[in-house]
Protein backbone atom coordinates (compact mmCIF):
# COMPACT_ATOMS: atom_id res chain seq x y z
CA UNK A 1 0.00 0.00 0.00
CA UNK A 2 1.59 3.46 -0.90
CA UNK A 3 2.02 5.27 1.67
CA UNK A 4 1.65 3.50 4.88
CA UNK A 5 3.44 3.65 7.41
CA UNK A 6 4.17 -0.13 7.73
CA UNK A 7 5.48 -0.60 4.32
CA UNK A 8 9.30 -0.44 6.38
CA UNK A 9 9.18 -2.28 8.90
CA UNK A 10 12.67 -1.01 9.96
CA UNK A 11 10.53 1.75 11.03
CA UNK A 12 7.43 1.39 12.75
CA UNK A 13 4.69 4.51 13.54
CA UNK A 14 4.75 6.09 17.06
CA UNK A 15 1.65 5.55 18.69
CA UNK A 16 -0.30 8.83 19.95
CA UNK A 17 -2.55 6.84 22.61
CA UNK A 18 0.68 5.31 24.06
CA UNK A 19 2.92 8.54 24.28
CA UNK A 20 -0.05 10.64 25.35
CA UNK A 21 -0.62 7.66 28.30
CA UNK A 22 3.27 7.75 29.30
CA UNK A 23 3.84 11.31 28.73
CA UNK A 24 0.72 13.43 29.51
CA UNK A 25 -0.43 14.53 33.02
CA UNK A 26 -1.30 13.14 34.88
CA UNK A 27 0.97 10.10 34.43
CA UNK A 28 3.41 12.75 32.72
CA UNK A 29 5.08 15.82 33.04
CA UNK A 30 3.33 17.62 29.66
CA UNK A 31 -0.13 19.05 29.36
CA UNK A 32 -0.79 18.19 25.66
CA UNK A 33 0.68 15.78 23.04
CA UNK A 34 -0.02 16.17 19.01
CA UNK A 35 1.48 13.35 16.86
CA UNK A 36 1.14 14.55 13.33
CA UNK A 37 1.76 12.35 10.40
CA UNK A 38 3.31 15.15 8.22
CA UNK A 39 4.31 18.97 8.95
CA UNK A 40 6.36 21.80 7.50
CA UNK A 41 8.06 22.26 10.98
CA UNK A 42 7.49 21.40 14.11
CA UNK A 43 8.72 24.51 15.66
CA UNK A 44 6.46 26.82 13.49
CA UNK A 45 3.56 24.66 14.78
CA UNK A 46 4.37 25.58 18.53
CA UNK A 47 4.78 28.97 17.94
CA UNK A 48 1.63 29.56 15.94
CA UNK A 49 0.11 28.09 18.83
CA UNK A 50 1.57 29.89 21.39
CA UNK A 51 1.13 33.18 19.44
CA UNK A 52 -2.30 32.01 20.35
CA UNK A 53 -2.49 31.19 24.04
CA UNK A 54 -1.48 28.03 24.19
CA UNK A 55 0.18 27.44 27.95
CA UNK A 56 3.16 25.98 28.72
CA UNK A 57 3.47 21.96 27.93
CA UNK A 58 2.55 21.58 24.56
CA UNK A 59 4.65 18.60 22.65
CA UNK A 60 3.98 18.46 19.22
CA UNK A 61 5.83 15.43 17.15
CA UNK A 62 6.57 14.91 13.76
CA UNK A 63 6.79 11.74 11.43
CA UNK A 64 8.28 13.70 8.49
CA UNK A 65 9.17 17.35 8.40
CA UNK A 66 9.32 18.81 5.05
CA UNK A 67 10.56 22.17 6.15
CA UNK A 68 12.72 21.49 9.57
CA UNK A 69 15.17 24.17 10.16
CA UNK A 70 17.79 24.57 12.43
CA UNK A 71 20.12 27.51 13.60
CA UNK A 72 20.37 30.53 10.95
CA UNK A 73 17.76 28.97 8.29
CA UNK A 74 19.57 25.52 7.94
CA UNK A 75 17.48 23.07 6.48
CA UNK A 76 16.68 19.43 8.82
CA UNK A 77 15.12 16.99 6.87
CA UNK A 78 14.57 13.29 7.48
CA UNK A 79 13.01 10.66 5.87
CA UNK A 80 9.30 9.55 7.45
CA UNK A 81 9.34 8.06 10.40
CA UNK A 82 13.46 7.39 10.27
CA UNK A 83 13.93 10.17 13.16
CA UNK A 84 12.35 12.10 16.09
CA UNK A 85 11.20 15.62 15.19
CA UNK A 86 9.72 16.50 18.32
CA UNK A 87 9.28 20.46 19.55
CA UNK A 88 7.62 21.98 22.82
CA UNK A 89 6.26 25.41 24.29
CA UNK A 90 7.76 26.71 27.43
CA UNK A 91 6.57 30.19 29.56
CA UNK A 92 9.47 30.10 31.70
CA UNK A 93 8.89 33.77 32.61
CA UNK A 94 5.21 33.03 33.96
CA UNK A 95 5.80 31.99 37.49
CA UNK A 96 3.72 28.73 38.90
CA UNK A 97 3.22 28.52 42.55
CA UNK A 98 1.39 24.93 42.12
CA UNK A 99 5.29 23.69 41.05
CA UNK A 100 7.20 26.32 43.39
CA UNK A 101 8.31 27.83 40.00
CA UNK A 102 9.26 31.68 40.37
CA UNK A 103 9.59 33.45 37.01
CA UNK A 104 12.44 32.72 35.06
CA UNK A 105 14.73 35.75 34.45
CA UNK A 106 15.23 36.49 30.80
CA UNK A 107 18.98 36.03 31.12
CA UNK A 108 18.57 32.76 31.86
CA UNK A 109 17.07 31.94 28.91
CA UNK A 110 20.18 31.04 26.63
CA UNK A 111 20.46 27.78 28.71
CA UNK A 112 16.93 26.41 27.45
CA UNK A 113 18.90 24.64 24.22
CA UNK A 114 22.41 23.62 26.94
CA UNK A 115 19.31 21.78 28.66
CA UNK A 116 17.80 20.09 25.58
CA UNK A 117 21.30 18.79 24.52
CA UNK A 118 21.75 17.29 28.17
CA UNK A 119 18.31 15.66 28.28
CA UNK A 120 19.52 14.41 24.48
CA UNK A 121 22.61 13.48 25.37
CA UNK A 122 21.63 11.74 28.53
CA UNK A 123 18.45 9.55 26.43
CA UNK A 124 21.35 8.65 23.63
CA UNK A 125 23.67 7.24 26.12
CA UNK A 126 20.92 5.00 28.19
CA UNK A 127 18.77 3.74 25.37
CA UNK A 128 21.16 3.50 22.08
CA UNK A 129 24.20 2.98 24.65
CA UNK A 130 26.57 5.23 22.87
CA UNK A 131 28.89 8.33 23.74
CA UNK A 132 27.66 11.37 22.75
CA UNK A 133 28.75 14.91 23.22
CA UNK A 134 27.78 18.34 22.64
CA UNK A 135 29.04 20.73 20.46
CA UNK A 136 28.21 24.23 21.71
CA UNK A 137 25.91 25.22 21.31
CA UNK A 138 23.11 22.90 20.01
CA UNK A 139 24.55 19.93 18.12
CA UNK A 140 24.23 16.02 19.31
CA UNK A 141 28.04 14.99 18.36
CA UNK A 142 28.54 10.76 17.64
CA UNK A 143 31.61 9.93 16.23
CA UNK A 144 32.73 13.40 15.43
CA UNK A 145 29.59 13.22 13.55
CA UNK A 146 26.59 15.67 13.90
CA UNK A 147 23.63 13.20 14.78
CA UNK A 148 20.76 15.92 15.69
CA UNK A 149 19.82 19.23 16.62
CA UNK A 150 18.46 21.61 18.84
CA UNK A 151 16.93 24.86 17.95
CA UNK A 152 15.15 27.20 20.29
CA UNK A 153 13.05 30.06 18.99
CA UNK A 154 11.11 33.11 21.16
CA UNK A 155 7.87 33.84 20.35
CA UNK A 156 6.92 37.75 21.23
CA UNK A 157 4.01 38.53 23.83
CA UNK A 158 0.82 39.04 22.30
CA UNK A 159 0.06 41.49 25.21
CA UNK A 160 2.54 44.40 26.82
CA UNK A 161 4.22 43.71 29.87
CA UNK A 162 4.29 39.55 29.35
CA UNK A 163 7.23 37.81 28.48
CA UNK A 164 8.48 35.76 25.26
CA UNK A 165 7.35 31.93 25.00
CA UNK A 166 10.06 29.65 24.07
CA UNK A 167 9.24 26.91 21.01
CA UNK A 168 12.54 24.14 21.68
CA UNK A 169 12.67 22.38 18.93
CA UNK A 170 15.01 18.72 19.03
CA UNK A 171 15.48 16.62 15.89
CA UNK A 172 17.36 13.45 15.73
CA UNK A 173 18.42 11.35 13.47
CA UNK A 174 17.54 7.51 14.35
CA UNK A 175 17.82 5.07 11.64
CA UNK A 176 18.65 7.54 8.90
CA UNK A 177 20.85 5.16 5.98
CA UNK A 178 24.11 6.12 4.53
CA UNK A 179 22.69 7.50 1.42
CA UNK A 180 19.83 9.37 3.27
CA UNK A 181 22.01 11.49 5.26
CA UNK A 182 21.66 15.36 5.03
CA UNK A 183 23.93 17.18 3.41
CA UNK A 184 25.69 19.96 6.22
CA UNK A 185 26.40 23.26 5.39
CA UNK A 186 28.48 23.87 7.94
CA UNK A 187 31.24 21.15 7.16
CA UNK A 188 29.93 18.47 9.66
CA UNK A 189 29.61 15.00 8.53
CA UNK A 190 26.23 13.82 9.08
CA UNK A 191 25.17 10.42 11.35
CA UNK A 192 22.15 8.67 12.69
CA UNK A 193 22.33 6.20 15.85
CA UNK A 194 21.86 3.00 13.51
CA UNK A 195 24.98 4.14 11.53
CA UNK A 196 27.03 4.85 14.73
CA UNK A 197 25.43 1.04 16.05
CA UNK A 198 23.50 1.99 18.62
CA UNK A 199 21.98 -0.86 20.85
CA UNK A 200 18.25 -0.19 20.47
CA UNK A 201 16.51 2.14 17.68
CA UNK A 202 13.64 1.91 18.67
CA UNK A 203 11.83 5.80 18.34
CA UNK A 204 9.00 5.28 21.24
CA UNK A 205 11.43 4.94 24.18
CA UNK A 206 13.92 7.16 22.52
CA UNK A 207 11.42 10.21 22.81
CA UNK A 208 10.49 8.75 26.19
CA UNK A 209 13.51 8.96 27.54
CA UNK A 210 14.02 12.62 25.88
CA UNK A 211 11.34 14.15 26.56
CA UNK A 212 11.29 13.22 30.16
CA UNK A 213 14.52 14.16 30.52
CA UNK A 214 13.54 17.44 29.31
CA UNK A 215 10.95 17.96 31.94
CA UNK A 216 13.52 16.73 34.34
CA UNK A 217 15.93 19.13 34.01
CA UNK A 218 13.68 22.24 32.94
CA UNK A 219 11.99 21.39 36.59
CA UNK A 220 15.53 21.67 38.35
CA UNK A 221 16.18 24.92 36.42
CA UNK A 222 12.70 26.26 36.97
CA UNK A 223 13.03 25.15 40.80
CA UNK A 224 16.07 27.28 41.10
CA UNK A 225 14.93 30.36 40.19
CA UNK A 226 16.53 29.77 36.56
CA UNK A 227 19.85 29.33 38.04
CA UNK A 228 22.02 26.75 36.39
CA UNK A 229 24.94 26.70 38.32
CA UNK A 230 22.36 25.92 41.63
CA UNK A 231 20.43 23.13 40.09
CA UNK A 232 23.61 21.34 39.02
CA UNK A 233 22.98 21.96 34.94
CA UNK A 234 25.91 23.94 34.19
CA UNK A 235 28.14 20.94 35.71
CA UNK A 236 25.94 18.96 33.53
CA UNK A 237 26.57 20.65 30.04
CA UNK A 238 30.15 20.91 30.95
CA UNK A 239 30.89 17.21 31.66
CA UNK A 240 29.33 16.48 28.79
CA UNK A 241 30.42 19.43 26.25
CA UNK A 242 32.63 18.01 23.67
CA UNK A 243 34.17 22.23 22.55
CA UNK A 244 35.53 22.66 26.01
CA UNK A 245 39.29 22.27 25.73
CA UNK A 246 39.57 21.94 22.07
CA UNK A 247 41.09 24.58 19.84
CA UNK A 248 38.25 26.51 17.91
CA UNK A 249 37.82 28.69 14.84
CA UNK A 250 35.05 31.10 15.59
CA UNK A 251 33.39 32.61 12.41
CA UNK A 252 31.11 36.47 13.53
CA UNK A 253 28.20 37.22 11.54
CA UNK A 254 30.15 40.21 10.62
CA UNK A 255 32.59 38.37 8.59
CA UNK A 256 35.70 38.52 11.28
CA UNK A 257 36.87 35.64 13.10
CA UNK A 258 38.27 34.25 16.44
CA UNK A 259 40.48 31.76 16.64
CA UNK A 260 41.60 30.68 20.52
CA UNK A 261 40.96 27.70 22.84
CA UNK A 262 37.22 27.43 24.28
CA UNK A 263 38.39 27.16 28.06
CA UNK A 264 34.52 26.80 29.53
CA UNK A 265 30.87 27.52 30.03
CA UNK A 266 29.93 30.85 31.95
CA UNK A 267 26.94 31.08 34.10
CA UNK A 268 25.23 32.15 31.42
CA UNK A 269 25.87 29.82 29.32
CA UNK A 270 28.32 31.96 26.54
CA UNK A 271 30.79 29.87 25.45
CA UNK A 272 34.27 30.88 26.68
CA UNK A 273 37.29 31.16 24.07
CA UNK A 274 40.87 32.74 25.15
CA UNK A 275 42.19 34.20 22.36
CA UNK A 276 45.44 36.10 21.96
CA UNK A 277 44.23 39.31 22.61
CA UNK A 278 42.09 38.40 25.64
CA UNK A 279 39.15 35.71 26.72
CA UNK A 280 35.72 36.19 24.63
CA UNK A 281 32.48 35.74 26.15
CA UNK A 282 30.02 34.51 23.35
CA UNK A 283 26.52 33.75 22.84
CA UNK A 284 24.50 31.87 19.92
CA UNK A 285 23.62 34.82 18.27
CA UNK A 286 27.25 35.89 17.96
CA UNK A 287 28.29 32.91 16.39
CA UNK A 288 27.93 32.48 12.40
CA UNK A 289 29.97 29.20 12.81
CA UNK A 290 31.87 27.57 15.21
CA UNK A 291 34.86 24.97 13.71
Amino acid sequence: MPGSPYTDLDRPPLSVARLRRALVAPNGPWARLELRAETGSTNADVAEAARAGEPEGLVVVAERQTAGRGRRGRAWQSPARAGIATSVLLRPGVADPDRGWPPAPASGYGWLPLLAGVALVEAVALLAELEAGLKWPNDLLVDEAKCAGILAEAVPPTRAGEMPAIVLGIGLNVTLRADELPENPTGLPATSLQLAGAAATDRDPLLRALLRGVADWYDRWRSAGGDAVTCGLRDAYLAACATVGRKVRVLLPGGDELTGTATGVDADGHLLVATATGEHRLTAGDVLHLR
